[in-house]
């Protein structure tokens, strides 16, 4: 396990970085006097578009090159995005600069996990990385909201620091040999890829849930933006980014208590998760307070770190011993992104044309339960042979 130390490390600074800059975003956005709701979704949105139109690249780049190169140069592609909101350019322009070089980083961050552990380690690994994700997402959120308040520029200048502190700890890694990539089209080779790991039920639910975690997660953040000030009578960016402190801190728990409850063996067990998440989310839509809206992201990101933990972990030993981690990363970013985007991009349209938070909240819990539903279908109890 010490080998992903400095994975750890990279990944927390690179990943409290790109939270920093999105709320450095909004309190720009607050600070302006907008009245353009659809703006903060339409951020998250310009994010997400590399990591779907860049896909069949960035797996086969994982894997073709040693992860510890792609890993800089993710970190580089989003530094340059920071710059250039430093130097004035729109920041949905900048974010999605910065959302390049997150869609080059990814495939490597969890592709060289297989590489520095060992299989009985591996969803120890996996809750040790999205624990501390997600911990770096409270910080860089909290953080980069607070400096932010004061200054902008200060709150970028913090978000370039990290930048280079995580390539920093990148070079600490061992350099590992490359694991190579099949030859071909990359497009034909991604799509080949795609229908080649969806042929068990095992894989189908691992791809999918974890799509439908992270596009619940992405809509329940912006929605949180807008539901605060209108129900919780929040008011600074400072104020909605500690509310979400709640959510995450609860994935952190839900992510370290998945691997004794619900093992890679046990994978069934974490569509119960699901259905938990999507309730709590329906409960959230009638809180009308503070300290209870606290309790229900709480309790919400716990459920969401058991669903998604397990998952990760299944799908990157589906992935190393069939088509590789680096693909395998890739195509679950591609399918997770577009999720999100497409979630995201709903949201954003309702927004645009007048909708409310606590309907959308509503209808996005009772869109989780249904989803969940879905993705658990004719999941087997025992695992499928790979």
């Amino acid at each position: 396990m010490r080998r992903m130390y400095p994975l750890l490390a990279a990944q927390f600074l690179s990943a409290f970085a790109d939270n920093a800059i999105l709320f450095t975003a909004i309190a720009m956005v607050l600070r302006s006097g907008s009245t353009d709701g659809w703006y903060v979704p339409a951020l998250q949105s310009a994010f997400l578009v590399a990591f779907v139109v860049l896909a069949p690249w960035v797996g086969r780049l994982a894997d073709v090159r040693p992860k510890r190169g792609v890993l800089i140069l993710g970190n580089a592609a989003k530094l340059l995005g920071t710059c250039l909101i430093l130097a004035g350019t729109d920041p949905l322009f900048a974010y999605a600069v910065v959302g390049v070089g997150a869609a080059v980083y990814g495939p490597a961050k969890y592709g060289i996990l297989p590489e520095l552990v060992n299989h009985d380690q591996l969803v120890k690994a996996n809750g040790l990385m999205e624990g501390s994700t997600i911990f770096a997402i409270v910080l860089g959120t909290v953080i980069g909201a607070r400096v932010a308040d004061a200054s902008t520029q200060m709150a970028l200048l913090m978000v370039v620091l990290a930048f280079l502190l995580s390539i920093g700890f990148t070079l600490l890694l061992p350099r590992l040999p490359a694991r190579g990539a099949e030859p071909g089209p990359v497009i034909a080779g991604f799509l080949g890829k795609l229908r080649g790991f969806f042929v068990t039920a095992r894989a189908r639910f691992s791809m999918l849930g974890a799509g439908l975690f992270w596009a619940a997660a992405a809509v329940l953040r912006v929605l949180i933006v807008a539901w605060a000030p209108l129900i919780l009578g929040l008011g600074t960016t400072s104020d909605i980014a500690e509310l979400t402190l709640y959510l995450a801190v609860g994935i952190i728990v839900g992510a370290g208590l998945a691997p004794r409850l619900i093992p890679i063996e046990a994978l069934r067990k974490a569509r119960i998760a699901g259905y938990g998440m999507g309730a709590l989310i329906v409960i959230l839509a009638g809180v009308t307070d503070l300290w209870p809206a606290r309790l229900v992201l709480l309790a919400t990101g716990m459920a969401g770190g058991l669903f998604v933990v397990p998952i990760n972990a299944a799908l990157q030993e589906l992935g190393h011993k069939t088509i590789g981690a680096g693909g395998a990363v890739a195509i679950q970013n591609f399918f997770e992104n577009l999720g999100m985007l497409a979630a995201v991009g709903v949201y954003t349209w309702t927004t645009g044309i007048g909708g409310q938070p606590v309907p959308s909240i509503l209808t996005l819990g009772a869109a989780v339960l249904i989803a969940t539903l879905v993705v658990s279908w004719r999941l087997p109890r025992d695992p499928e042979p790979v």
